[in-house]
């Protein structure tokens, strides 16, 4: 009984130090943060934890009064709808592109399609500002020499959102090619070569072998993209600090904002569990969407 109990033990023991670490570094920090949240605990809550009082859902509820939350909410919003589906519709299309050759020309797109996604964002997102300028930015002068007038990619409220959906989109496309390069190149080539004995065209081949065969990455890349983008922080807090007039600001960054920035962490740890609550929808909501196709 001692000895089978061992042998049962035993598995357990490998994944001890991944548990250990789970919860030392995410689980426990997760349940701190969801008390503060119930609190208004400020830079003084942190040298003396008696001043720290319980509030309940006052914060939570002062979260769907503000405007500048609310207003963060609509920016997540719509990054999400936008570059989730540009990341992955261009992604595929690239991987699909470059799987179709093998000679060097195609490794060398590879590498040139994946360099954005292993650079440093703030370095990028910095030389993205410069070319961004409005009177002196390159991508303005070659707006002028087409004779379309300047545009401000950063200081127009209108603009602002999608300067940066292009930037975040362009660096995540490299690393989301790899996984469906790595997808596209395990479909058994038999496939193809019979429906090309049938007489399917490519585009043919493409839509009733390449992307069936791949549906469990484009749910791969869907979900971890989802999450990304729900977590969209580096681009505007460094281009546009979230302006102009918060047209700009993410949740995260708004998060950032008022514990950081403002020392008001029992406030900003509320608006990070909304940001949580909304990530676990949605990704819930495609699982559920997976579990259908394969139903089918």
């Amino acid at each position: 009984m001692g000895k089978s109990f061992r042998e049962k033990l035993i598995p357990y023991t490998f994944v001890l130090p991944a548990l250990i670490l789970l919860a030392l570094f995410s689980l426990i920090p997760i349940v701190i943060a969801l008390v503060i949240s119930f609190t208004g605990m400020d830079i003084t809550g942190l040298g003396d934890l008696s001043q720290v009082k319980f509030i309940g859902f006052q914060n939570y509820t002062q979260l769907f009064k503000d405007p500048t939350f609310l207003q963060s909410i609509f920016n997540t919003g719509f990054y999400v709808i936008i570059g989730v589906p540009l990341v992955v519709i261009l992604s595929l299309t690239v991987a699909i592109l470059i799987n179709s050759g093998q000679n060097r020309f195609f490794k060398f797109m590879r590498l040139i399609f994946y360099t954005p996604s292993i650079t440093n964002t703030v370095a990028v997102a910095v030389v993205w500002t410069y070319m961004y300028n409005p009177s002196m930015g390159m991508i303005n002068n070659f707006l002028g020499k087409l004779g379309i007038s300047e545009i401000g990619w950063l200081t127009d409220p209108n603009v602002a959102k999608y300067a940066l959906i292009i930037l975040a989109v362009w660096k995540a496309i490299g690393l989301n090619m790899l996984i469906f390069l790595a997808a596209l190149q395990g479909i058994p080539r038999s496939l193809y070569e019979a429906a090309e004995l049938d007489g399917a065209n490519w585009w043919q081949q493409t839509w009733y072998i390449t992307l069936p065969s791949v549906r469990f990455s484009i749910f791969f890349v869907t979900v971890t993209t989802l999450i990304g983008w729900f977590q969209f922080f580096d681009e505007p807090f460094v281009m546009t600090k979230g302006g102009p007039l918060n047209s700009t600001n993410s949740v995260a960054l708004f998060v950032y904002q008022n514990g950081f920035q403002n020392s008001n962490f029992g406030y900003a740890a509320a608006g990070s569990f909304i940001m949580f609550a909304a990530i676990i929808i949605a990704t819930l909501i495609q699982f559920r969407l997976q579990k259908k196709q394969q139903g089918r």
